[in-house]
């Protein structure tokens, strides 16, 4: 019983350089994103600015909203929940692609 009281009390410790990192990364996606927007790429486009979006998400949820420190179970919700966002995406497009033509 000591050790899991013990393992609550633990720290995750973020180093500021880190922090600062990842805010050049995010501005720099963001910058990305918005040049993707002005380049005609057809059906790539939204999809390309989904990836980057996607890789913006990943590096907000695990540095700024520490989820790699949390438990295993927590983590687990957060895959389920991005398990049926994807399922909700790829619905949308499969939808979207039929409708246009």
């Amino acid at each position: 019983m000591e050790k899991h009281a013990e393992h609550q009390h633990e720290k995750h410790v973020t180093h500021y350089g880190i922090y600062i990192l990842v805010w050049l990364a995010l501005l720099i996606l963001t910058g990305l994103t918005v040049t993707v927007a002005g380049i005609n790429f057809g059906q790539l486009t939204v999809a390309t600015a989904l990836v980057i979006a996607s890789v913006k998400s990943y590096l907000v949820l695990t540095i700024f909203m520490h989820l790699r420190a949390e438990q295993k179970a927590f983590r687990v919700f957060i895959g389920i929940a991005l398990f049926f966002i994807i399922i909700s995406f790829v619905l949308l497009f499969a939808d979207y692609s039929f409708y246009i033509r």
